[in-house]
């Protein structure tokens, strides 16, 4: 099958649930509403051969209404074809439906983009934190999160503070050296100048 196949085929089944159709070097890109994603992506696997999921991404278009975007990038193996879904989310409580019952590999990105961005995925089997501890209150990923961050004062919770990191074992020391005597694991809890100093002088 070839790219314009599959897209007819995708165009004849949801012909009013293509919001948006883009292409742009050879790649095609649908937009469908956020209500008929996952319909409109079990076609795309069952019918059409997207048979693997390579990436879901969100966006936030800050001072647009909606807010957010959901990205998917599909990918067919047997005819080696790349197509993309996205459909937006309002600011207000964003949620989507999972498709890690399509395809496994979204339970990550999923959560990661629950995460960063906070965007709830119904019908996960397990939408938690993945980076930042749970509790965590902000979205990091979210334009209107400043990049020095925000403080967040929580008892219990490992770093709430300004994290113990300088001198230790796993920080990098600007050196002269080449990359292993840069590399944090080669060193031990000794002072690491001093350790710079004699991996430089050995031969």
């Amino acid at each position: 099958m070839t790219l314009a196949e599959a897209v007819k085929k995708i165009e004849e089944k949801f012909s009013s649930d293509v919001l948006d159709k883009k292409e742009f070097r050879g790649e095609i890109t649908f937009s469908v509403p956020a209500e008929r994603l996952h319909d409109v992506a079990r076609f795309c696997r069952d019918e059409v051969g997207f048979n693997m999921l390579l990436d879901v991404s969100s966006v936030d278009h800050f001072g647009e209404d909606p807010r957010f975007e959901m990205v998917y990038q599909l990918y067919s193996l047997s005819d080696h074809l790349s197509f993309r879904l996205k459909c937006r989310l309002p600011e207000l409580a964003p949620k989507i439906a999972t498709v890690s019952d399509l395809w496994a590999t979204a339970n990550w990105h999923e959560r990661e983009v629950y995460d960063m961005m906070g965007i709830t995925f119904e019908g996960h089997p397990d939408l938690r934190r993945i980076l930042m501890w749970d509790g965590y209150p902000y979205f990091p990923l979210r334009k209107d999160f400043p990049l020095e961050g925000k403080p967040s004062e929580m008892p219990d919770v490992a770093f709430s503070d300004e994290a113990p990191l300088q001198g230790g074992p796993f920080v990098t020391v600007p050196s002269p050296g080449n990359t292993q005597v840069r590399e944090p694991r080669h060193r031990s809890l000794e002072d690491p100048h001093q350790l710079q100093e004699r991996f430089v002088a050995e031969p």
